[in-house]
């Protein structure tokens, strides 16, 4: 069972996608979100070539579990991506970029790529999260 996750973002979406046994991310990437449709077609596109059969979309929330405009946008994305014939599950991401922000930090890792960095870290928190929640 091979698992997508997106951490999408109006920049970037960070994407993290399992290995085939949906234990372990097995790869990440960043796409650019700035072309909203282009962003549907990729995302449909990578879920096709690599065989995925879930995409858990992060969704933000506010640190007392209600829900914005963020997490309306994260909804309207999804229902996209189940109109293309993807079957979505929404994670709670509240803390997910603090997160990476973290390991990233720990790692030392700086510089121009960071940004995009923390996207795909924070799409691999997400996994692991849903992933986790399997078990």
């Amino acid at each position: 069972m091979k698992v997508m996750a997106l951490d999408y973002g109006d920049a970037r979406t960070g994407v993290a996608i399992s290995d085939d046994l949906g234990l372990l991310a097995g790869e990440t990437l960043v796409l650019p979100s700035w072309n909203h449709e282009k962003l549907v077609e990729e995302v449909v596109s990578l879920a096709e070539s690599r065989g995925v059969e879930t995409v858990a979309l992060g969704l933000p929330r506010n640190m007392d579990g209600t829900e914005g405009p963020r997490a309306e946008k994260s909804r309207a994305f999804a229902a996209e991506l189940e109109a293309k014939a993807l079957k979505v599950v929404f994670v709670d991401e509240r803390r997910t970029t603090v997160e990476a922000h973290g390991i990233l930090s720990e790692a030392g890792k700086r510089g121009k790529k960071r940004r995009e960095r923390i996207d795909a870290v924070a799409a691999t928190l997400i996994l692991e999260t849903y992933l986790n929640g399997l078990r």
